[in-house]
């Protein structure tokens, strides 16, 4: 019997690193996601394919169920050990999936590029979780780790309020009239989110509380943003405010100082994409830059 899951990719706007200490964290779903589709198998085993957006096969291996129990420790992190780690812990939750079956085949379906930094795990571990019929921030927990606003974009159609205590996920209203100025730019690499939330931690100061009542007060702000002027300067504020707080130049400094707009990091600092708010249409200038991947907010976003 054929089974098909899919899980929206994600955008955090605001919040980025302190969502990890209980603050408020805006995130909106994107029109890209992955699907993985399950069907019957033998052998006590897994035959798994992954294609990336291209329906290029980027990673194919046989898993056998015994593989998935045991969870034998590796020194080497492959693709392979990490999805054993997935499954052996959605195993522990729920081992009905290997108990009551012969095998499977399974495939999963990026429709973005993997490098674009837009959930390619996360996806992964919502869809793993609607398939096994677990808790996807209990699976997020016990696997990867993470704040879990990815997980609520996976599983949300609408734009995200999320706090990390209880994993509360509140849906919010954000469909301002200035979505014409808004723009994501890939900045041609993949940020690694472990090495990023580790810097986070280790910059961290005494101002906690103080920070996450900024923070909270900024994501309000732009989510309330009635013009684009109101919009960019809250963006802009929150951007400087985490700046101050990672004791790092913003990207605007490091690379477009001379860019006639607001540029703000979104998600882990220092690659994937960045949002873009322009009067005038920003893509000219990225491209002379050498960033050629620009998005605009319709073309990005998932709108229901």
């Amino acid at each position: 019997m054929k089974k098909t899951f899919y899980s929206n990719g994600k955008l955090l706007i605001s919040g980025e690193y302190l969502v990890l200490d209980g603050a408020n964290a805006f995130a909106l779903p994107t029109k890209f996601g992955q699907d993985l589709v399950v069907e019957n198998g033998s052998n006590q085993q897994i035959e798994w394919k992954s294609f990336d957006f291209d329906n290029h096969l980027w990673f194919e291996d046989t898993i056998s169920f015994t593989e998935i129990i045991n969870n034998i420790d590796s020194k080497t992190e492959t693709v392979k050990t990490t999805l054993i780690n997935i499954l052996h812990e959605a195993y522990l939750l729920n081992p009905d999936f290997i108990n009551n079956f012969e095998g499977y085949k399974i495939s999963t379906h990026l429709t973005f590029p993997r490098n674009w930094g837009l959930g390619t795990s996360s996806t992964l571990l919502n869809n793993v979780a609607q398939w096994t019929k677990i808790n996807a921030f209990t699976l997020l927990n016990n696997s990867f780790g993470g704040s879990g606003y990815d997980i609520a974009c996976a599983q949300n159609d609408t734009p995200v309020l999320y706090q990390i205590e209880n994993n509360v996920v509140k849906q919010v209203t954000f469909n301002p009239d200035f979505k014409e100025n808004i723009y994501f730019v890939y900045l041609n690499k993949k940020q690694n989110s472990k090495a990023a939330i580790n810097a986070y931690y280790n910059n961290r100061n005494e101002h906690l509380a103080e920070n996450i009542t900024k923070n909270n007060k900024l994501t309000e702000a732009i989510i309330n943003a009635k013009t684009v002027k109101e919009f960019a300067l809250a963006v802009e504020k929150h951007e400087i405010h985490l700046s101050n707080i990672l004791e790092t130049r913003t990207i605007k400094e490091i690379a477009f100082s001379d860019f006639n707009g607001v540029i703000k990091s979104l998600g882990a600092w220092g690659g994937d994409f960045v949002m873009v708010v322009s009067k005038e249409d920003p893509k000219k200038y990225f491209i002379s830059k050498g960033y050629e991947t620009i998005l605009t907010y319709n073309e990005m976003i998932l709108q229901i």
